[in-house]
């Protein structure tokens, strides 16, 4: 079945639009490269567009009203967002629900050694990744660290241009041919990527400027483990049991880029899935005057199954809307349950798009092709469609017919070949309340490698396609 090009379809003045909307995006995934990152960031915008925390409604006793805007958040990791829209909750909203985890390196809670006259930082790795990927390449170390007194220190080292990077090394070519000779999962282990992050002693003679009297000894042991606590101490007040109630997170240093001498696409370390968690919110803003609720929910720990506080499983996203019922003078229990069973929710995930290079791993009849628009996985899963959430065809023609009057171009997919391998999303966690939900975002190349690549004319597709949902699906 063949689809359009998507940049054949659009005018001069939407691929205007187009760049503006890419630029924004590139921006976003420059600044918002861990979890707390993209929440402060969605903050900052959802507050602009006239969004309320839900802990100050509840506390000041106000009742919601139609076009009131809502959101809550939990322990800083995940946000819904909601807009009240002119029909009953009881009728069910329109969701999107996108996550804005990604794979990446973990910093230990004593992680901190040295070995060899280097000094490391002992990682374990978050979500799946192909390890021999992240070695080499230049990284950076985010997050935050949690004083004993409470202090919050924030840490973004290696993304400003006089910045220091850290890095995890590789055997040299001329040294490797065993390690050649590994299978590729082998050839570089989970302990073995460890960061480097430095290696110059301290002075022992204790003569140099701003020398922590703490961290010196008479001995010559760990000389450059020493420098990087005074460093540590010196620059963020930071000591070594504070990794203890630390959550650092590396990734790979360095901006967003637009890729190709066309700029056609977009080159950035995250976008599994915050290319799907960014537009599902700036469709959520511009979807207006809506006769249905909406609801934005951009969540934490996809890559590890949706677990614990702030995944998916947890029950942060009914506890909410059991608030706004309640806000709303709505709220029992058969209430909230009818309001969950009757929404309708896109379940924001990106899929694989074919790749040449590699096309015996794909079904070419059956998967994404950059260029040709948003993406529907009816299902996901591996193998014999196991952990997927498959979603029925009365729903997709209802998506088919909304998508059609608003000149929306998609595409259908699946993963990969039948036995290939496969994944999962949130799709299957928010079935479990009986509504209707299909995964729905964007191809992308290289999913879960340090750089991953998407078509701008795609994303820009998807968040047409999100507005067109929000307004329309009843």
């Amino acid at each position: 079945m063949e689809t359009k090009n998507v940049w054949e379809t659009y005018s001069k003045q939407q691929l205007k639009e187009l760049e503006i909307f890419s630029n924004d995006y590139i921006n976003f995934l420059s600044v918002a490269k861990t979890e707390r990152e993209c929440i402060d960031e969605i903050i900052i915008r959802a507050e602009k567009e006239g969004y309320i925390e839900l802990e100050k409604i509840i506390k000041e006793g106000k009742k919601l009203q139609v076009g009131d805007k809502i959101y809550s958040i939990c322990m800083g990791k995940t946000i819904a967002l909601f807009q009240i829209g002119k029909e009953p909750l009881e009728n069910g909203m329109n969701i999107l629900g996108a996550h804005i985890d990604s794979p990446r390196l973990d910093v230990k809670s004593n992680p901190l050694y040295e070995e060899g006259g280097f000094a490391y930082l002992d990682t374990h790795y978050y979500g799946g990744i192909k390890k021999y990927q992240w070695v080499t390449i230049p990284l950076a170390i985010h997050g935050v660290v949690i004083k004993k007194d409470g202090t919050t220190i924030i840490l973004n080292i290696g993304e400003n241009e006089d910045d220091p990077v850290f890095f995890v090394s590789d055997l040299l070519v001329h040294l490797s041919k065993d390690q050649m000779d590994k299978k590729a999962s082998d050839v570089i282990e989970g302990e073995m990527l460890d960061v480097i992050v430095g290696n110059r002693p301290i002075f022992i003679n204790n003569k140099e400027k701003n020398i922590d009297e703490d961290n010196v000894k008479k001995d010559d042991k760990d000389t450059v483990k020493k420098y990087i606590l005074n460093i540590l101490k010196d620059t963020y007040d930071m000591a070594e049991d504070d990794f203890l109630s630390a959550e650092l997170e590396i990734v790979p240093a360095g901006r967003a880029r637009e890729a190709g001498f066309d700029r056609s696409m977009i080159l950035a370390y995250g976008q599994d899935d915050r290319v799907c968690s960014y537009a599902s919110l700036i469709a959520f803003f511009e979807a207006k005057d809506l006769e249905r609720t909406t609801c934005c929910i951009l969540t934490d720990k996809e890559e590890i199954g949706s677990v614990g506080a702030t995944g998916m499983q947890s029950n942060f996203f009914e506890n909410t809307v059991a608030e706004i019922l309640n806000l709303s003078g709505e709220y029992n229990e058969l209430t909230l349950k009818r309001c969950l069973k009757n929404s309708h929710m896109l379940s924001s995930d990106v899929t694989t798009g074919f790749d040449p290079t590699f096309a015996s791993s794909f079904d070419k009849k059956n998967v994404a092709y950059f260029g040709k628009g948003l993406v529907f996985n009816k299902f996901t899963g591996s193998r014999g469609k196991s952990g997927s959430n498959d979603a029925n065809p009365e729903y997709i023609a209802k998506l088919r017919n909304i998508f059609q009057k608003d000149n929306i171009l998609f595409q259908m997919s699946e993963l990969g070949k039948v036995d290939a391998g496969g994944g999962g999303t949130i799709a299957y966690i928010l079935a479990l309340y009986g509504m209707n939900v299909i995964d729905c975002g964007v191809a992308l190349l290289n999913m879960h490698a340090p750089w991953e690549a998407s078509s701008k004319i795609d994303v820009y597709e998807m968040k047409r396609g999100y507005i067109s949902f929000l307004r329309n699906m009843k």
